[in-house]
C-alpha cells in the first residue's frame, strides 16, 4: 500500500512504528515545557522562563544530532520535531504579545501586533499538517530555510526575554543593559521575514501533495 493511499488510521499507525527513541522523547519534553515557560514568564518569573526556553532550544539542537548520529530517525520524529517548534513559537509569540500590549512604552504597545503574524503563520501550518495527515499523506519535512528561521527566532526571542526593555530578565534589573527599542523591533521584523520566507518555501511541496492526493482519489473512483 502506497503512502498516498493510506487511510488516516493507517497513516497514524505507521507514524508510531519505531517511535520510542531519545530524540522523540526530547521533542515530547519540549512540548511539555511550553506551558511551564508561558506560566513562569507571564507571572513574572522571567529568569526561570529564560532558562526553560534556553533548555528547549538546546534540546531542539541535540535531538536532530542524536537522531542522525545513532540512526534514530523516525517518521514520527520528522513530524513531532516541527510540531514542538511551532507550538513553542506560538507560546512565545502569545506571551510577548501580551507583555508588549501591557508595556508603558506606546511604541511597544503599537508593535505588539507583529507577534500575531507568528501565531497566524503557525496556526496555518499546524492546520495544514493535520489536513495532510487526514488525506493520507505526510506533512512536508523541514527544509534548511525553515531550520534557519527557527534558529533566528530562538536567538531573537532569547535576546528579548533577556534584554528587552520592560520585558527582559536582565534589563529589568539593569535598565542600562536593555536593547534599544528600535534595535529590538528590527530584530523581530527580521525574524518575521525569515519565518514567512520559510512558510512560502513549504507551500509548493504541500500544494503538490494535496493535488496529487486528490488526483489519485479521482482515479480510484
Amino acid at each position: 500500500m502506497s503512502e498516498e493511499k493510506m487511510t488516516l488510521k493507517e497513516n497514524l499507525k505507521s507514524l508510531f512504528t519505531g517511535c520510542l527513541t531519545i530524540p522523540n522523547l526530547l521533542s515530547v519534553i519540549r512540548i511539555l515545557l511550553i506551558p511551564v515557560f508561558a506560566i513562569l514568564y507571564y507571572n513574572g518569573y522571567i529568569w526561570w522562563s529564560l532558562l526553560v526556553i534556553a533548555a528547549s532550544g538546546l534540546s531542539d539542537f541535540f535531538d536532530g544530532k542524536i537522531a542522525r548520529r545513532f540512526n534514530q530517525v523516525s517518521e514520527l520524529g520528522k513530524i513531532l520535531d516541527p510540531i514542538a517548534d511551532k507550538l513553542t513559537i506560538f507560546a512565545i509569540a502569545i506571551v510577548l504579545f501580551l507583555k508588549f500590549k501591557g508595556a508603558e512604552s506606546h511604541a511597544m504597545q503599537a508593535f505588539a501586533w507583529v507577534f500575531l503574524l507568528f501565531i497566524i503563520k503557525d496556526l496555518v501550518m499546524l492546520l495544514g499538517g493535520a489536513l495532510l495527515l487526514a488525506l493520507g499523506t505526510r506533512p512536508v519535512a523541514a527544509e534548511i530555510y525553515g531550520k534557519v528561521a527557527t534558529f533566528v527566532f530562538y536567538l531573537v526571542m532569547l535576546a528579548i526575554i533577556g534584554f528587552g526593555p520592560e520585558v527582559g530578565a536582565i534589563s529589568i534589573l539593569r535598565p542600562e543593559l536593555a536593547i534599544p527599542e528600535t534595535v529590538m523591533f528590527v530584530l523581530v521584523v527580521i525574524a518575521v521575514i525569515l519565518t514567512f520566507i520559510a512558510f512560502f518555501g513549504y507551500l509548493p511541496g504541500t500544494l503538490k501533495q494535496i493535488k496529487e492526493n486528490s488526483g489519485k482519489k479521482k482515479e480510484d473512483k
